[in-house]
């Protein structure tokens, strides 16, 4: 009896409906699905046995089919299959649909390949939160550094990393410990902290490359970054200050260097015009001197021609030299009396200057006192001449 069937609660003085009957109805119904033909209730009949095996077979052929649908999976383009046979490996797949034969026979591990790993040694999560075991080194030079790093890293062989790793992200952390250790037990402080850190990570990447290869992980390294490294916090103070000393220090040098880069050209720049300057003089006093040599050997042969004439010329050669730059006084004192002319020089020059105004000035403008100062002024020229020409060959 169906709940919107009109006699339901009219029986039974509007009570609930009778269970028995209800359950015959069901398994009339069920036994009608099963192939029977009505009468599931009559001794002797055996078509519900019939019909009962036939919804059986259907069942089952319904379930065989779902198990064997169950045995279709895809892999992505950035992923491989696993197929295990009963856990051992039976194949690798690759991308694109796929079947095997399903459970319990076979199981199937989807493994992301192209998928970027990180794990974290010496902190998690963050730099703050230090693990200290795994981040304070010893260097080579006896220092203790703290350093925090991640490595990154994706798969190179699906299965290998299943069958020969138990912990994955711990074999990585442990290997990534190993090589960093190692890397900076042979190196200085300095060089751990500074200069050298860029090479300090790639030599502990290869070395944990190394070591991962060597036990067949199927993990491949894809780079390793320093978060930080320092020295621990303890001495974080002294080494500042051991810092700032140093950078003093190089300051200095530098300050010097330049000191020494400005100095130094110009010193040898000076060195070496004096140095040019000496051998100029050299050549010159050479040249000089090979001149008056070769002057010498020639007033020689001359000299040797006409003695007489060769040294009055000499002389009055000498004389023109010393006499033509100084300033020259006659004093005449022939006839008892100390006559003093004005410097000959003086007087030449005045009457080079007095001519040259009688030529300039007219006729008509000329006067005779003038004529009378040139007159004089050339006889007392010509006077002290004479003089100096008398005295010579006298000397002579």
């Amino acid at each position: 009896m169906g709940l919107n069937d009109p006699q339901w609660g009219n029986k039974n003085n509007g009570g609930p409906p009778d269970l028995e009957a209800l359950l015959r109805k069901l398994n009339a119904k069920v036994s009608s699905l099963m192939g029977g033909k009505g009468g599931a209730g009559k001794p002797g009949n055996g078509a519900p046995m019939k019909g009962f095996a036939g919804g059986m077979g259907l069942i089952a052929a319904i379930v065989v089919l779902i198990w064997v649908g169950s045995g279709f999976y895809i892999v992505d383009a950035s992923q491989r299959g696993v197929v295990l046979r009963f856990g051992k490996l039976v194949e690798t797949t690759q991308p694109g649909p796929r079947w095997h034969l399903p459970f319990p026979i076979e199981a199937v591990e989807i493994v992301n390949l192209s998928q970027v790993r990180t794990v974290e040694v010496g902190y998690r999560d963050n730099v703050k939160n230090k693990i200290i075991k795994e981040s304070l080194m010893l260097t080579d030079d006896e220092n203790i550094i703290d350093i925090q790093f991640a490595v990154q890293y994706f798969l190179s062989d699906p299965s290998e990393y299943l069958f020969n790793n138990r912990m994955p992200d711990e074999n990585v952390r442990q290997a990534a410990e190993t090589a960093i250790r190692e890397v900076v037990g042979k190196s200085k402080m300095d060089y751990v902290l500074y200069e050298g850190r860029e090479q300090v990570a790639a030599a502990a990447t290869k070395l944990m490359q190394d070591i991962l290869n060597r036990y067949k992980s199927g993990i491949l390294i894809s780079k390793l970054t320093m978060q930080n490294a320092q020295p621990p916090e303890q001495v974080q103070a002294a080494f500042d200050d051991a810092v700032k000393a140093g950078q003093d220090r190089e300051r200095q040098k530098n300050e010097g260097q330049a000191y020494a880069n400005d100095v130094i050209p110009r010193a040898s720049g000076a060195a070496a015009r004096l140095i040019q300057e000496s051998q100029g003089y050299k050549q010159s006093v050479i040249a000089n001197a090979e001149g008056d040599a070769s002057r010498f050997k020639q007033i020689l042969v001359e000299y040797e021609k006409a003695p007489s004439v060769t040294r009055e010329r000499m002389y009055l050669d000498m004389m023109q030299q010393v006499m033509g730059n100084i300033s020259k006084v006659m004093v005449d004192q022939k006839n008892g009396n100390s006559l003093l002319y004005l410097p000959l020089d003086k007087l030449i020059e005045t009457s080079r200057a007095g001519s040259m105004e009688t030529d300039v000035q007219p006729a008509a403008k000329v006067d005779t006192a003038p004529v009378t100062t040139q007159g004089n002024d050339n006889t007392a020229a010509q006077r002290a001449r004479d003089s100096l020409l008398s005295r010579d060959r006298e000397a002579r």
